[in-house]
Parts: C-alpha cells; structure tokens; sequence
C-alpha cells in the first residue's frame, strides 16, 4: 500500500509540473499574484469551513456522550491537516482524528462510530452537492461531454455510497470484523469485542435521525463556503463569474477530488479538473491553475497549523489517559479497539451514564 501511495504522488506531483509548463509559470504566477486580497479571504473561509465541519461532527454525537465542542473542532483541523498534507491517502486522518477523540475521554466504540457517521454524512451530502452542481451546469450550459461525464460518475458513486452505508448497518459486520483483525495485530480477540461495541453504536447514532439532518445541513453549508472561494478568487483575477458557475466549479472539483482519494492531495486530479470546469465559462488553464495554486496555498495555511496541533494533542492527552508510544495508523486503530477504552456497560452504555439501561444514553438530545 505504502508502494502504491508513492507511486500516486510521483505520477501526481509530475502532472502538476507538466500543467504549470505548458501553461506558463509566469502567467499562472500573475494571475495568482492579480487574486490580491481575495487570498486573504479564501485562507479565512477555510479555517471557518474546516471549523464548521467540526460543528457538524459534534452534533452527531449523543447529548448524554458528547464530547466538548473545542474538541471536535480540534480533531477536525488535525484530520484536515493529515489528509490533505501527509502522503497518505485522503482518509488517514479520519482514524486519528477517532484515536484523539478516545483519548479525550470518548469511548473507543464511539469515537470510531461517530468517524465513520461523520464520513457516511460528509460523502452523501457531497454527493447531492455534485448533484446541485450538475443541474445547474445544465441549467446555464446545456449537455455536453462533462456532463455526460459527471453524470457517469455519480452513477458509479450512487452504489458506492449505498454499500458505504450498508456496511455500518447490516451486512458488513463480518467484513469489518476482519479488517479490524487484519490491522490489529495480534488482538484479534480485543477485534471482535469492538465490532460488537462499534455496531450497537452505529444502530445509536443512525437511530437518531434529527442529529443525521442537522448534521447534513452544516456539512452542505460547508461545502457552500467552499464555493464562495472559487467565487471570490475568479473575481478578484477579474473574471465575471457568478456565484452558480462558482458552484459549478467548486462541487464537479470537489468530485475529482473525491474520486482521486488515493492520490496525496489529489496532486494533479485538482488541477486537471479545474481547467477543465474552468474552460465551460472561458475561464484560461493559467486562471484555473492559479485558483488551484491559492486552494493548495490554503491548504498549507490551514493543514501546517493543523500538524502543529496534531503534535500537541499527542504530548498532552486528556487527564487520565496515557499516551500511545506510536502515533501511525495502525496504532490508532488498535488505540480505539483496546478495550481499556470501551465501556464495561454493554451495547450503548456510554461513560458517564453507569447505572443507566443501555439506550438511556442516546436520550436528551
């Protein structure tokens, strides 16, 4: 896997300089260099999209088991920091970002559910924003090839993200079960106790649907301010695009972006893809590489900061935990299976609610 994900930087990382050069480094530095204050403005909506995601997240959770609200909005920044600068694939951060949360005091079973509810919401209500973005490039330019594009990919990705959510629900409880064993080592035994922990989890979470809606509502209103920085980034180089072309850009990119999860960064899928989209509204590849060249920088303004923080919450757990001797993915996984971390009170027995019937929990939301 490690050979695969070196493979997909190299090839990504010589695309993205075989696009500069063959659009000019020095029209695509002076039309980043024209976005001027708008910069400013792009970095500032990422820290607020990236923190709202985190506000998404924590509403997931159980009023009676949730965590502090400063610490999902914590979590959030490390996994975007991970995924979008580490070289790993674009989910690597989602299973620290559980380690963390069950080193702050949440249950393993539940913090490992709440990443993966996190994640089912994140991809359906990205998929309804490719959606929106698809109907209004209809709208305003008609068929053509892009859509018959998109169209093809949301038709692979509709089955995806139903046995995405199937494998929490149902039938994917044994699938599951031995991909945990594969990555815990030699806890396989403390494996199969957590799957039992992560599905009555799982059935808790899912079966509060108010929770599953709001958090849909702010994840969509994230994927909004998104737009907002293809928006402002394209009017300050001076080209008259509205807010729907906005849209349009940004939800198709975001799609490419989704669809190269296994290249670091999406290093060269975000470039291609936003000439491409950028060209249906007369946007030039130097315009459309200089957005993508302020997006990586905000990327760099919002993830080195994130790393920091990454680094902190590892030296300084919540009181009463210690801290892990290794903090790669494999111990992180095996951080949110230990048992030590699950409740001794079965099902959907939260810490805190000891003495309670198993459900109570889930209660006063």
């Amino acid at each position: 896997m490690k050979h695969l994900t070196t493979l997909a930087l190299v090839v990504g990382l010589c695309t993205v300089v075989g696009l500069f050069v063959s659009s000019g480094p020095e029209a695509v530095a002076a039309a980043a260099w024209a976005a001027g204050w708008g910069v400013a403005l792009v970095i500032l909506a990422r820290f607020v999209a990236v923190a709202w995601a985190g506000l998404g997240w924590w509403v997931v959770f159980p009023a009676a088991a949730r965590p502090s609200l400063r610490a999902c909005i914590d979590v959030r920044f490390v996994r975007e920091g991970v995924n979008t600068l580490l070289p790993v694939a674009q989910v690597g951060g989602d299973l620290i970002g559980a380690r963390l949360l069950a080193q702050r005091g949440v249950s393993g079973g539940l913090s490992g559910a709440g990443m993966l509810v996190d994640l089912m919401v994140q991809a359906g209500t990205q998929f309804l924003f490719t959606v929106l973005g698809l109907g209004i490039l209809v709208w305003l330019e008609g068929d053509g090839p892009i859509v018959h594009t998109v169209a093809a990919g949301l038709a692979v990705a509709a089955p995806a993200l139903g046995a995405f959510y199937l494998v929490q629900r149902r039938s994917g409880h044994r699938l599951v079960q031995t991909v945990l064993q594969r990555f815990a080592g030699g806890r396989e035994w403390q494996a199969l106790g957590a799957v039992e922990v992560l599905y009555e989890c799982l059935r808790g979470l899912y079966g509060r649907p108010r929770r599953i809606l709001a958090a849909g509502c702010l994840h969509m209103i994230g994927w909004i301010i998104g737009a907002l920085e293809v928006w402002v980034v394209l009017r300050f180089m001076g080209y008259d695009i509205g807010f729907p072309e906005a849209v349009v850009i940004e939800s198709l990119a975001q799609a490419v972006r989704g669809a190269a999860f296994a290249v670091p960064g999406a290093l060269g899928a975000q470039e291609g893809g936003l000439i491409a989209l950028c060209a249906v509204f007369g946007v030039p590849a130097e315009a459309a590489l200089a957005l993508s060249l302020v997006k990586r920088l905000a990327d760099l303004a919002v993830g080195l900061p994130s790393l920091l923080l990454w680094h902190a919450l590892e030296a300084a757990p919540a009181a009463g935990s210690a801290p892990e001797p290794s903090s790669g993915f494999g111990s992180s996984l095996r951080s949110v299976l230990d048992p030590a971390r699950l409740d001794p009170a079965p099902a959907y027995g939260y810490a805190g609610a000891a003495g309670r019937p198993a459900g109570d929990a889930t209660r006063g939301d």
